[in-house]
């Protein structure tokens, strides 16, 4: 099942989280920020042992404080107006996510809205590589059961819902 909900990704109690994170795994703003700072400093001690992490790419670390088991920390791409690979490296974000969870046994995942913040990438065209790449993921591999796209205001979480609507 694919769905959105409005709230807080560090509160929910899925197998796993993704961050959207920065090369360096150190923690930063946004979503990354709250992450950190609601999984506590182990996260930053073991998540910079993976660093760098170049774009598209993922690691995982334990989730520490959080209700997760698992933090896949991801970076996305920088929006440079949608003809530098954008659009494919966002997408290798949310298939590589993917493809580190199903080892680690993670039936239910959540992500944030990858590069949507600081990165500058538009809500709307996030949104449709999000769901498409999902989709296909689990179409291709089954799994995981569950995806949740937590998103953190109305306006993301209605282009979400226009996007999972049947």
């Amino acid at each position: 099942m694919i769905r959105a909900e409005k709230g807080d990704i560090t509160r929910l109690a899925v197998d796993a989280i993704v961050n959207a994170a920065n090369s360096r795994l150190a923690g930063g703003g946004g979503v990354d920020g709250a992450i950190h700072r609601a999984a506590g400093p182990r996260l930053k001690e073991v998540a910079m042992l993976y660093a760098p992490c170049p774009t598209g790419e993922a690691r995982i670390t334990p989730g520490f404080a959080l209700a997760a088991k698992w933090v896949i920390h991801t970076v996305g791409p920088v929006w440079r107006g949608g003809t530098h690979g954008e659009p494919e490296l966002l997408a290798a974000c949310y298939r590589n996510s993917l493809h580190l969870a199903i080892p680690h046994g993670v039936r239910s995942i959540a992500f944030p809205a990858i590069s949507t913040g600081v990165y500058g990438y538009p809500k709307r065209a996030a949104a449709e590589v999000a769901v498409r790449t999902c989709r296909a993921f689990v179409a291709s591999h089954g799994g995981p059961e569950e995806i949740i796209f937590s998103c953190f205001d109305d306006e993301t979480l209605a282009i979400y819902q226009s996007l999972l609507s049947p």
